[in-house]
């Protein structure tokens, strides 16, 4: 898949890139983010879920990435 997940996309964003692919949802689950349904997620940035969670961006971004190639 050519898009890739960058620190300002929101978590919803993120989930429409491929929403079949569960193991997207895993990457955020595996780092305590639990939230993908909550209203939040709509508007919330990776970086601001990633912060908000004690939770590297960079790191985030890479296995988000890492599981939609």
């Amino acid at each position: 898949m050519a898009n890739k997940v960058t620190a300002d996309m929101t978590i919803y964003d993120v989930l429409c890139l491929d929403p079949e692919n569960q193991q997207i949802q895993q990457v955020f689950f595996d780092m305590g983010m639990h939230c993908l349904g909550c209203p939040i997620s709509r508007g919330e940035t990776v970086a601001q879920a990633a912060a908000a969670h004690g939770n590297d961006v960079d790191d985030l971004i890479a296995k988000l990435n890492a599981v939609i190639d």
